[in-house]
């Protein structure tokens, strides 16, 4: 039954998510150019605002949960388990004061999808070529000194790649190396997401209605005194112990 709701309502979902798209488009480049960061920076906020809103149209629930005194006026790296593609704008508007960026695949950035595309390329991300190792380090590293000098934070998926059934890969250290490496104070913030690969169970067509998803903020870990593998490791743990089925 909850299938056949979804063919109904995912035509939908998918209609009012890329009117918006489409619609923010425009308003990001007119914000870029006559208000710089931080006015693009708000219109982005906004959009994931009503991306994230469009569950609603699903009957599925979105619950995030920060309970944790997380400081802003230091770099953070956001480290999080990935289930979905839908896992994003949640992350992006509720830790909007943060003002963190993603490391991003390339061909997204040169996509030309209307709005994502645009903030890739002109939001700060970190748009890297898997194939291009020498490209991949020097974007990640410029992302990096930015943090440091605008404190900026940063979203990282370590397990590399989306799960099909909920249950978590082991993290990689890469990206988190490199980042600690040019900012060696920055706290590493864990994220448990849980629910939103049921949204997608059946693919992206149909979607999944009535399906309960949840971001949870857990407490820093304090990298000082610690070796990335440490750092990285401690993350992981916390994570698969709030994901069910990890």
């Amino acid at each position: 039954m909850r299938k056949i709701i979804g063919y109904i309502l995912t035509p939908i979902f998918y209609l009012f998510f890329f009117i918006e798209l489409i619609i923010f488009h425009p308003i990001q480049w007119l914000c870029l150019k006559l208000g710089g960061y931080s006015a693009h920076k708000r219109s982005v906020d906004l959009l994931n605002f009503t991306l994230f809103s469009d569950n609603y149209l699903l009957f599925n629930s979105v619950k995030f949960i920060n309970e944790q005194h997380i400081p802003t006026g230091q770099p953070l790296i956001f480290v999080a388990n990935h289930q979905s593609q839908f896992d994003i704008p949640p992350m992006i508007y509720f830790l909007r004061k943060y003002h963190a960026k993603f490391i991003s695949k390339i061909e997204l950035a040169t996509a030309n999808i209307p709005s994502i595309s645009f903030n890739l390329k002109y939001g700060g991300a970190a748009n890297i070529d898997r194939r291009d190792s020498k490209q991949s380090i020097g974007e990640i590293l410029k992302l990096a000194n930015n943090m440091k000098t605008k404190n900026w934070s940063v979203f990282i998926f370590p397990e590399g790649t989306r799960t099909k059934n909920g249950k978590m890969k082991e993290f990689a250290i890469g990206g988190i190396a490199t980042i600690l490496k040019k900012n060696p104070s920055a706290l590493v913030v864990p994220i448990a997401i849980n629910g939103s690969y049921e949204m997608v169970k059946y693919g992206m067509f149909p979607l999944n209605p009535f399906t309960k998803m949840s971001w949870e903020v857990l407490p820093p870990i304090d990298p000082t005194g610690k070796s990335t593998e440490e750092v990285v490791k401690e993350a992981e743990m916390a994570i698969r112990a709030k994901v069910r089925g990890s």
